[in-house]
């Protein structure tokens, strides 16, 4: 899996690709951490496009990223995500937490 992100005006958006299942979710919640640590962000995207395939792990990266900005007062959200990738959003209801959209909601990439 592979993190890379771009900071504009507040937002973080937080491209993730490639495989995101248990053996990458403890380095996926570790360098997401260290962004939200270095911006400090008002609003964090995350942008899904990239992913082929995702698990239930993926679900606690979503919820360690969204426990971190409720604690910077700031706001998440889930963009783009791949068919397989959104089955397994759809699975765990994750638009009771974090809302997904198949689109960029925010204007900036």
């Amino acid at each position: 899996m592979t993190i890379t992100s771009a900071y504009d005006r507040g937002r973080l958006t937080v491209y993730l690709s490639g495989e995101l299942d248990h053996h990458a979710a403890g380095e996926a919640i570790h360098g997401i951490g260290e962004l939200l640590d270095e911006y400090l962000p008002r609003d964090c995207v995350l942008e899904l496009s990239g992913l082929s395939f995702m698990d239930s792990s993926g679900i606690a990266v979503i919820a360690r990223t969204r426990y971190r900005m409720q604690s910077l007062n700031g706001r998440i959200w889930i963009e783009c995500p791949s068919p397989q990738v959104q089955r397994v959003l759809d699975a765990a209801g994750i638009e009771r937490l974090v809302p997904v959209t198949s689109g960029n909601i925010g204007g900036v990439r």
